[in-house]
């Protein structure tokens, strides 16, 4: 079935004049997720459909004819990751048979934000196994419940992770949005690779409860969407003061529950954006689409600052990887210990020993080489961890991303998101093999970061990546914005088979 790639406020239109009905857009983007998701190409991006939606959605039409319009995502069919708590008939659970059976006791702060906002959850998205932090080298995109989820582009490259299923189904238009979450490129990755706008926020802006964890000093959930302007929209609709989550105080007063306002076709003019050449690799094809985005800001008024290197970039590593295993360790354990007591898993100990006991089908790919790491860590009081933190946030903020925007006094820092997707390897795991750095300094400083579509190699979509400092979400939506549409860039998948070799 062909759907038109509507955006929100094309549906709020046409739902406006009774064109069209939350009703009736349910039962087609349901139409088209049984098409082209589980027939057909078989993308295979959702793992569950929500069995109440087409019910949700007579509610919200009922509350549209009595005159009741909650904002511009009432009506809207979304899908949400499989790591976000729903308090519904939909299971949570990170992809992981070991947490089959898990209906959350309450919806995450976020999905209750979204409820709010009038938005139809029509089911959950498929990701890469626990978040994608449980062996190496791992297959982006495969859950031992869900399968492995495809690239709309190209059906034998890899979606990325661990939010593969959420990039997936928005480029399919399973959806007209989704959530992700990332902890170091798991926004960033699939919704470049994938051909799709994502911005993982400031830590804290979206609040963490109810998203099954790796780690709270990293840890977030953002928007996907194919235009900067649903992806603002979103993201606008997820934030607010959550108590169950302290990060998020500092919301309250540099957080908006309105991004849509920053959209500016003009946003770039004057604007100071310093170019991370030491992050930018050496991929010929992708340096080419990096100077030619480069030239179009340049004739969208901006002050481009060549080069703007980001400091100590790649020295956080091993000490990310250190409070990784701690975190995840102890933030696992806190999210698993509430489960029911008919649970199968209360504790990463638990989740080890299952995933063993289920080799054949938990672990027929790979193995859970992380969470043993993990699970040989101490408390969150040990010396290693607090000074690997105070270390990773040293040279990522202060010594980082911070110390270049003063230098050039940078509105900011412009860097290629990635590379073309790789071919799926079930038999080897993921072959990255970009040569550059985009997300590590802003996912580890908490920093936020843009990515919208920037090309595409042998028609495979790659992106251009927006990062600023802490709460800069208003600006890097702006720039993104100007750059998007002067652009028009992205394309509509065709579902090939194979990507397209031919020079």
């Amino acid at each position: 079935m062909i759907l038109p790639e509507w955006t929100i406020s094309e549906l709020q239109k046409a739902m406006a004049t009774g064109e069209l009905t939350a009703r009736r857009l349910a039962e087609l983007y349901l139409q088209r997720i049984e098409e082209v998701d589980k027939g057909g190409p078989y993308v295979n991006s959702i793992i569950e459909l929500n069995p109440d939606a087409p019910a949700i959605a007579d509610r919200l039409d009922a509350e549209r004819k009595a005159g009741k319009v909650r904002g511009a995502l009432h009506g809207i069919p979304i899908l949400i990751k499989d790591n976000i708590d729903t308090h519904d008939r939909m299971q949570t659970t990170s992809g992981s048979l070991a947490l089959e059976g898990n209906y959350a006791a309450q919806d995450a702060f976020l999905v209750k934000q979204l409820r709010r906002a009038g938005a139809l959850i029509l089911g959950k998205t498929n990701l890469s196994e626990w978040a994608n932090f449980r062996g190496k080298p791992s297959v982006s995109g495969w859950s031992s419940r869900g399968g492995l989820t495809r690239n709309p582009y190209a059906l034998d490259r890899s979606a990325c992770g661990s939010s593969s299923g959420s990039g997936a189904a928005v480029a399919a238009n399973l959806c007209v949005v989704a959530v992700g979450t990332e902890t170091d490129g798991s926004i960033i990755c699939p919704a470049q690779t994938n051909g799709i706008v994502g911005i993982k926020p400031t830590l804290g802006l979206v609040s963490r409860s109810g998203i099954i964890p790796i780690a709270h000093s990293q840890d977030t959930a953002g928007p996907m969407a194919r235009t900067v302007a649903d992806a603002a929209i979103l993201l606008g609709a997820m934030t607010g003061f959550d108590e169950r989550d302290p990060a998020t105080r500092s919301s309250r007063k540099r957080g908006f529950s309105n991004y849509a306002k920053f959209l500016d076709l003009d946003g770039l003019r004057g604007a100071r954006i310093g170019v991370a050449r030491n992050m930018a690799g050496k991929n010929p094809r992708i340096l080419k689409i990096f100077e030619l985005c480069i030239e179009v800001m340049k004739q969208l008024g901006a002050v481009i600052l060549d080069p703007a290197d980001v400091p100590n970039f790649d020295k956080i590593g091993r000490t990310e990887r250190e409070v990784l295993y701690y975190e995840f360790k102890a933030d696992l354990n806190k999210y698993l210990k509430a489960l029911p007591k008919e649970a199968r898993v209360h504790s990463l100990e638990d989740v080890i020993e299952f995933n063993e006991e289920n080799e054949d089908q938990v672990m027929p790919y790979f193995g859970q080489e992380h969470m043993l790491a993990a699970q040989k860590k101490g408390p969150l009081s040990e010396k290693k961890y607090r000074d690997a933190l105070a270390k990773n946030h040293r040279l990522t903020r202060r010594e980082g991303i911070d110390a270049v925007m003063r230098k050039h006094k940078l509105d900011a820092l412009v860097v290629p998101s990635g590379g073309p997707a790789w071919t799926i390897d079930l038999a080897n795991g993921d072959a990255l093999n970009w040569d550059m750095e985009s997300t590590s300094p802003a996912a580890v400083a908490g920093y936020p970061h843009v990515t919208v579509p920037a090309g595409y190699v042998f028609g495979l979509p790659v992106g251009i990546s927006f990062i600023a400092s802490a709460w800069q979400e208003p600006q890097l939506i702006k720039f993104a914005y100007a750059f998007e549409q002067a652009t028009q860039y992205r394309r509509m998948p065709r579902f090939l088979p194979s990507a397209n070799l031919n020079p």
